[in-house]
């Protein structure tokens, strides 16, 4: 019975393996900082208290928790050419990361049917996009999301794992997990396929429905300042939707190419969590604004405060 699993990673670093570890702590670092940072902008600008920018925060949450659930060990993989986990510890990196990555999905669907009000019923979008429905939909994302990945652990901890226990990836996925069992995998199999169509497949058609009258309803508009101003409103969330579906589509395109697998995982799970906060900070001129207003505020509050200790201190000894 398999109690550790041993994680290869990536092969082949004995020259580069110090760099490695320390460019992945820089991008950790820089992921958690950067999405913790959109979380306090929007918590404390009363301009960005709308429904886009309130998805944008779980969004923020999900990027922080599969960071932190995939490159802490992965800091470990690499600086030691390879780590031991125990088999519980691998089954709970595998629920969080699947948990954190189906969120993500469910997630950029309701930031798309949020763009896709706001754009094709404008008049209607205050009533339909209430902070209660808001609340609701983020609340039954979350509750679908642990429910029904914490079901497919369960069955997945029943099976029989007898050996090898190595597994060449630098975290632990699905297919690796099931390649250690002498069970019959054909029931989680199922269940898998299964949970793929609404945590993966209904959130990706409406994306694309959202997107198709999204573009006809730019494609309306006569003028062109406004075709651009109104395109502007989605540009952020397209690129992050491309981002994202591109390298996890990419991944079942080269089935038994296990390098091509580890270099598009690493892109989901390391490089778009990075990448997401920079996209909207850097395209969105709310933001920023309310990036430079905090700023602001925060110098304004701290001359004020040591203002007023040099005053308190020239009273006291005067």
């Amino acid at each position: 019975m398999v109690t550790q699993v041993f994680l290869l990673g990536f092969k082949n670093l004995q020259n580069v393996n110090t760099f490695c570890f320390f460019l992945l702590s820089l991008i950790f670092c820089v992921t958690v900082c950067g999405n913790l940072l959109i979380i306090l902008v929007v918590s404390y600008s009363r301009s960005l208290h709308s429904p886009m920018y309130f998805f944008l925060t779980q969004l923020s949450f999900s990027d922080i928790l599969l960071s932190t659930t995939i490159i802490p060990n992965m800091l470990h993989i690499v600086l030691y050419e390879g780590s031991f986990v125990s088999f519980i510890g691998c089954l709970t990196q595998f629920y969080f990361f699947s948990a954190s990555e189906s969120l993500e999905c469910l997630l950029l669907a309701v930031m798309s049917y949020d763009r896709y009000q706001a754009i094709c019923n404008p008049l209607h979008y205050t009533m339909v996009m209430d902070l209660t429905f808001c609340i609701k939909l983020i609340f039954l994302c979350w509750l679908m999301i642990f429910s029904m990945i914490l079901t497919l652990s369960i069955t997945m901890s029943y099976l029989w794992f007898c050996g090898p226990n190595i597994i060449d990836h630098f975290f632990c996925d699905f297919d690796p997990i099931l390649e250690l069992s002498c069970s019959d995998v054909f029931i989680i199999k199922t269940e898998s396929r299964t949970l793929v169509v609404p945590l993966g497949i209904f959130p990706f058609t409406v994306i694309i429905t959202s997107y198709v009258y999204i573009i006809i309803t730019i494609l309306k508009i006569p003028s062109l300042t406004g075709r651009q101003k109104t395109f502007s409103t989605c540009s952020s969330h397209l690129a992050v939707v491309s981002m994202f579906y591109g390298s996890t589509i990419s991944i079942y395109m080269f089935p038994s190419q296990e390098n091509v697998k580890k270099i598009l995982s690493l892109f989901y799970t390391v490089i778009t969590p990075l990448l997401n906060p920079i996209i909207y900070s850097l395209s969105n001129r709310e933001i920023k604004q309310a990036l430079k207003s905090n700023v602001r505020n925060m110098s304004g509050a701290f001359r004020f405060s040591w203002f007023l200790e040099v005053s308190l201190f020239t009273v006291k000894h005067t």
